[in-house]
C-alpha cells in the first residue's frame, strides 16, 4: 500500500517539475530544426518560405487592386447619384494606386442599368409604363377631375 502511494505522489510531483532528478525526455523525438521536421535541407527549406512569402505578397496586391477597383465603381455610383462621398473608398483607391479602373463586368452591368434608366426617361419608356397601369382607374380621376372643373365653372360664371 505504502509503494502505491508512493509512486502515485511522486509521479504527480515529477509532473509539477519539482523533482525527481530524472532528466526530461525529448517530446516523441521531434526535431528542433523546422526543415528537418518537414524534410528538406536547410536551402530547400529556405527557398520554400521565400517562395511562399512572394506568392503571400502577390495575393495580398491583388485583393488591394480588387478592393480598389470596387472602390472606384463606389465613387463612380455615387458621383452618378449624387451621394456623399465616401474618405475610405478614396484611401483604398490611393494605396492601390491611380491605375485602378473598374472591372469590366462591372462596367458592363452598370451600363446596361444606365440603358435601362435612359428607355424609361424616353416617351416610349412612358408609354409602355402606361401599358402597365389601370386604365379604369385613369378614366375615374380623369371624370372625377372634369365634373370638378364643372362645379367650380358653374359656381363663378352665372351663364353656365
Amino acid at each position: 500500500m505504502s509503494f502505491l502511494l508512493k509512486n502515485m505522489v511522486s509521479s504527480q510531483v515529477k509532473n509539477l517539475g519539482l523533482g525527481g532528478g530524472e532528466e526530461k525526455k525529448e517530446e516523441s523525438g521531434a526535431p528542433a530544426d523546422p526543415a528537418a521536421a518537414a524534410g528538406m535541407t536547410r536551402e530547400e527549406y529556405e527557398e520554400y518560405q521565400r517562395q511562399v512569402l512572394e506568392e503571400k505578397m502577390e495575393r495580398d496586391a491583388e485583393f488591394a487592386h480588387k478592393k480598389a477597383e470596387r472602390a472606384t465603381l463606389r465613387v463612380h455610383l455615387r458621383e452618378k447619384y449624387r451621394l456623399p462621398k465616401s474618405e475610405q473608398d478614396e484611401s483604398m483607391i490611393q494605396i492601390a494606386g491611380d491605375d485602378v479602373d473598374v472591372p469590366e463586368e462591372l462596367r458592363k452591368m452598370v451600363d446596361e442599368d444606365a440603358v435601362e434608366e435612359e428607355e424609361k426617361d424616353s416617351i416610349l419608356g412612358q408609354m409602355q409604363n402606361l401599358q402597365n397601369m389601370d386604365m379604369d382607374q385613369i378614366k375615374e380621376k380623369a371624370q372625377a377631375t372634369f365634373t370638378e372643373m364643372k362645379v367650380a365653372a358653374e359656381q363663378k360664371c352665372s351663364l353656365m
